[in-house]
């Protein structure tokens, strides 16, 4: 008999990291000299068997551990990589998988395209029946001209009139066969492409299913590694913990899992490196020795996914984290003052806030919760956090289930349309002039018995608003995210639909409200929102709205011609789409040579020019222009990802005007920087 200790139950942890070390991917034996490491671990579990104390040696430092490679040390996380088991599978290359995805998510344009043609042609069927309606009006009428001008005829007797006359009655009485017939043809039509709709969206619907479920893993993949991280932490610290992991059966979609993991380990991190007391500190409370940790996983609102990780430690001390911001100098004392118990706890996700008093390996700079955060976000989701004191503190994450496509509200704001992601839509709703309020120089209305705070999207956006808005009635979308509600003015609500999003590409990576773009049945492209981004917008002190009304000589309108230059199609239709939001009149070209073509023929204000583009690049776009004597005072804003001072000086000395780099992109800059161009 052996007696069952720490020590020795954290020596066969580490003899199965071990052994797994051993293992490649395919689960085939690595190749490398392996026989020394196992020899040694081999006496080791013979003295433990023996009776002899075990040797607790860190098994991430075994030469043969995670990476199988002799002398590999990774960090504490790199084991926790995702995989799948299963019996009868085949192995298939998640970069195979990820293209077969994309190629299925981009059915869903040809299936919303044949959905819209479908809606045309009921459209078109309802005005051919309008049409024959009218006509039905008109038959009597021409029975009365006739039988009048019959009677006019004797007296008259015009005979001209009279053929002509008779040639359109004719016309009237041969017009119902053909109208029917044409009604006949556009209703089978109507019929064979609603069929064909209805196909093609099944189709669509179950391949979709289909693969996404090839995507989808347990939560278990990831936080099967979870014990043995917590284990070398808590040894590392002097603390005691025990995990208990819940509902890791849950599949989400892999891309989702594998962004996720980093901001998992790092809230864990943060829970035992001072989320959890020593043993000792812990008995003083009344606490059992061991620190509990929970991670619990569930279903939520069945299109999400709620992750819960949560310590029964001393909880978060609310004072200390608006110490930390007033030292930082973020907000004065009087504001801090003002904040309530949830407001400061956001706070911690700030970049800088931290209130552990010294900087360890693992937390303490005050960089972690805002990265955690700014990942969360980035996938859709959302996080919060709850605290009591001396009873624990948990983080709440919740995420959608997949990525890409999702439910979206079609909204029209400013004369654009734009998309916003319908989970984090609460409701929309009219409200009357009358129910708007100012409050703290903010206008607020009540929904539910609950004050809630406007803001017009149009102004959020820093878009014109559209002229002749109905000052009767306002049409709100409620937003609501866990850190709070805020109900935004829009134009009209016009559809919801199933969408795909795509992303503005690595130049465009980060632009401030927007999280991509997505294609309509109708060909239009439309931005998506970023709901996170909008709520944080809506809350900074409120700009003069921009108001666009037809006649006023400082509007841009159709007086201003510019030309975009951009092989790039989402960044393209981007910035499209903000210079024509803007007033101005816009004209693309998707390279040089396409751009200074059109140059050649028409009459433009200004150039918005990409550099890196096939055939002709923005630098020697522009060079060809300050050479060309018609061309050589047109303004040129150089918008590119390459931000290095060569790429600047080369910009200059090739002419340029403006040279914006894409990474730190906002559209009122590069509005501000083509309104002092023109």
């Amino acid at each position: 008999r052996v007696a069952a200790t720490l020590a020795l139950f954290d020596l066969l942890h580490q003899t199965l990291e071990a052994l797994r070390g051993l293992l490649d991917s395919a689960g085939q034996a690595k190749a490398g000299p392996q026989k020394q490491a196992v020899a040694a671990l081999v006496r080791r579990l013979e003295a433990a068997l023996q009776g002899a104390p075990p040797v607790v040696q860190d098994v991430l430092s075994l030469p043969f551990a995670a990476s199988g490679e002799p002398g590999a040390s990774p960090d504490p996380a790199a084991g926790l990589q995702t995989s799948s088991r299963g019996a009868g599978t085949i192995r298939v290359r998640t970069a195979k998988l990820d293209a077969v995805m994309r190629q299925t998510e981009e059915l869903l344009a040809p299936r919303l395209a044949a959905g819209e043609r479908a809606r045309e042609l009921r459209e078109l069927g309802t005005t051919l029946a309008v049409w024959k309606k009218e006509l039905a009006k008109v038959r009597p009428a021409m029975r009365a001209v006739e039988r009048s001008f019959g009677q006019s005829q004797k007296t008259n007797g015009n005979a001209i009139a009279q053929r002509e006359l008779t040639k359109l009655l004719e016309y009237l009485d041969a017009e119902p066969p053909l109208m029917k017939l044409l009604e006949d043809r556009l209703a089978k039509l109507e019929r064979s492409a609603a069929h064909d709709h209805r196909a093609l969206s099944a189709m669509v619907d179950g391949l979709l299913h289909d693969v996404k479920e090839m995507h989808m893993l347990p939560f278990s993949s990831l936080l099967e590694a979870f014990p043995g991280l917590a284990r070398e932490l808590a040894r590392d610290q002097g603390k005691q913990v025990e995990l208990a992991i819940r509902g890791d059966e849950i599949e989400i979609d892999r891309r989702i899992l594998e962004q996720i993991k980093d901001p998992l380990v790092h809230l864990f991190r943060n829970c035992v490196d001072h989320g959890v007391e020593r043993p000792a500190a812990r008995e003083q409370k009344g606490k059992p020795a061991h620190a509990m940790l929970t991670i619990a996983v569930a279903h939520k609102d069945g299109s999400k996914v709620e992750i819960l990780v949560v310590d029964d430690g001393p909880g978060i001390d609310v004072a200390k984290v608006k110490a930390a911001v007033g030292k930082l100098g973020m907000m004065s004392a009087e504001e801090l003052e003002k904040l309530n118990e949830r407001e400061a706890l956001a706070l911690v996700f700030q970049s800088g806030v931290s209130t552990s008093p010294i900087v360890t390996e693992l937390s303490g700079r005050g960089l972690g919760l805002a990265i955690v955060r700014e990942r969360v976000e980035r996938l859709g989701g959302t996080i919060t956090l709850e605290t009591q004191p001396d009873r624990g503190t948990s983080f709440r994450i919740v995420l959608p289930l997949t990525l890409a496509m999702f439910r979206g509200v079609l909204v029209r704001t400013g004369g654009r349309v734009f998309i916003i992601p319908a989970i984090s839509v609460e409701r929309v709703a009219l409200v009357t002039a009358k129910d708007i309020r100012t409050v703290e120089n903010r206008e607020t209305i009540a929904l539910d018995g609950q004050a809630l705070s406007l803001a017009h999207l149009a102004d959020v956006l820093e878009i014109p608003r559209a002229p002749g808005e109905s000052a009767d009635h306002v049409q709100v979308v409620v937003l609501g995210l866990d850190a709070g509600r805020i109900a935004f003015r829009v134009d009209a609500v016009l559809a919801e639909q199933e969408v795909l999003v795509k992303g503005l590409g690595r130049q465009l990576k980060r632009v401030r409200n927007l999280a991509g773009a997505s294609v309509l049945g109708t060909g239009q492209v439309v931005p998506v929102l970023n709901v996170p981004d909008l709520m944080a917008s809506a809350m900074r002190p409120a700009a003069s709205p921009l108001v666009s009304v037809a006649g006023e000589p400082h509007a841009p309108a159709a007086k201003r011609a510019i030309l975009v230059a951009e092989d790039s199609i989402t960044s393209r239709a981007l910035i499209k789409n903000i210079l024509e939001s803007a007033g101005y009149s816009v004209t693309t070209a998707v390279d040089g040579v396409d751009a200074y073509t059109a140059l050649k023929t028409g009459v433009f204000d200004l150039v918005v020019s990409d550099v890196e583009m096939p055939r002709m690049d923005g630098f020697d776009l522009t060079a060809k222009l300050r050479s060309d004597k018609r061309l050589a005072q047109l303004p040129v804003v150089l918008v590119t990802a390459l931000g290095s001072s060569e790429h600047r000086e080369r910009g200059i000395d090739v002419g340029a005007n403006a040279y914006i780099v894409k990474r730190s992109f906002d559209q009122s800059n590069l509005l501000e920087v083509i309104r002092r161009l023109l």
